[in-house]
């Protein structure tokens, strides 16, 4: 994490008050919130920007005080779409007492040790007790994606489920329960999970994840996002950071969008329609929906 001084520990290190409000003022030193501030560098995404500020708070928190929900999601580098960043989120091992401030939300609640580990020397809830956390506080779009994700690094479904068990008859822990049952870990982005969880809202019929494609003879064509094997329809979710991974090695941008064009021409050709969203799309769902239902319907009248 980008190391984060507060006003106590630059006095600590020999700054006299008024040095820091004109560092600060020069621009030397950068605001992230009341009383903390790091050097000037290039401005992170929203993620790098929440893991200061959790930085900044947690610096400032009371002793015993964990970083839970989705402050938590962000520090084990999880994705969390849709949620509001604007705040840091801690816990405390206490019934009640939650508060909210303009830069920090404090829940009081039961904090076993079982759900408490590390990240970068901050106590941070475990990956099971942060998805109920999530699950019970905001809605399945972003707490799938977190669970898909959890399953994915190798945490077991059971585990995730026994967490959510133990948070029985707590506020919220019916939306943890349906979160739940959405999860799966074959999902390889957010976008994919969102994307599920939102067409299965509009009762869209479940498509199965990263569904491998072959040709007559058997051969290995494609993996594609989701596919409905039996309308033979394929959904593509074309997010930036697919592509960013595939240029990493230094490809030629040219070359990947040709390659990715072949690909889809070999599915084709197998008889399967394409069809491709982005993040936009899914600003729309019932748009998407609706060009998924005339996929189908082509897809049935070409029987």
């Amino acid at each position: 994490m980008t190391t984060v001084k507060t006003h106590a520990q630059l006095l600590r290190d020999g700054f006299q008050p008024d040095e820091i409000r004109r560092l600060a003022r020069a621009g030397s030193l950068v605001p992230v919130r009341r009383g903390a501030y790091v050097e000037p560098g290039p401005e992170p995404d929203r993620t790098g920007v929440h893991r200061r500020l959790v930085e900044a708070t947690v610096a400032q928190a009371e002793p015993g005080t964990v970083v839970s929900h989705v402050s938590a999601a962000v520090l084990r580098d999880l994705p969390v779409p849709y949620a509001d960043l604007s705040r840091v989120h801690l816990t405390r091992d206490r019934e009640g007492g939650g508060r909210q401030r303009r830069w920090v939300q404090v829940h009081g609640s039961p904090l076993p040790d079982r759900d408490v580990g590390a990240v970068d020397g901050l106590a941070v809830t475990t990956l099971p007790r942060t998805l109920v956390d999530v699950a019970r506080a905001l809605p399945p779009v972003t707490s799938v994606a977190l669970g898909d994700a959890i399953l994915r690094r190798g945490t077991g479904r059971d585990e995730l489920a026994a967490a959510v068990q133990r948070a029985g008859g707590r506020h919220g822990v019916g939306a943890a329960r349906r979160a739940l049952a959405l999860l799966d870990g074959r999902a390889e982005s957010p976008g994919e999970s969102v994307s599920r969880v939102l067409l299965a809202g509009l009762g869209i019929p479940a498509p199965e994840p990263q569904l491998v494609l072959r040709d007559e003879d058997g051969a290995f064509v494609a993996r594609v996002d989701l596919g409905w094997s039996d309308l033979r329809v394929v959904g593509e979710f074309d997010g930036r950071v697919k592509y960013r991974r595939t240029l990493r090695d230094g490809s030629d941008p040219t070359e990947v969008l040709w390659s990715e064009k072949l690909r889809e021409d070999q599915i084709r050709r197998l008889g399967w329609l394409v069809v491709r969203w982005t993040w936009d799309d899914l600003d729309d769902p019932p748009r998407l929906a609706r060009r998924l239902r005339a996929a189908f319907a082509l897809a049935r009248g070409s029987r």
